[in-house]
């Protein structure tokens, strides 16, 4: 079996492999940057990281950026991203140079 290339803002670019599967995630880090925000979660968020993802970087599939940026959101993503909730959330421009999305 051949490896698997994952582009460079996948959540999965640093996740190791071996011949025969995939590791256990493992998140590329994005520093802490003076643009980052505090963002409230609104209803049209509740349980879309993915939805707040193309609403600030113009793409879902930097949903995974709020996961490294808030450590509690790694145990569940999905129902953890509730209507209310503040997280820390890294500037557009910060995000693409970053990943290179």
């Amino acid at each position: 079996m051949s490896y698997l290339t994952y582009p460079v803002n996948s959540p999965y670019f640093h996740t190791p492999q071996n011949s025969w599967c995939i590791g256990n995630l493992v998140f590329r880090p994005i520093p802490a940057d003076s643009g980052d925000t505090l963002f409230m979660l609104q209803q049209r968020h509740e349980y879309r990281p993915d939805r707040l993802a193309y609403d600030l970087y113009n793409t879902p599939a930097f949903w995974w950026v709020f996961c490294v940026r808030n450590a509690f959101l790694r145990r569940d993503p999905i129902w953890s991203f509730t209507n209310g909730l503040v997280i820390i959330v890294p500037s557009a421009e910060y995000a693409h140079r970053i990943l290179g999305g």
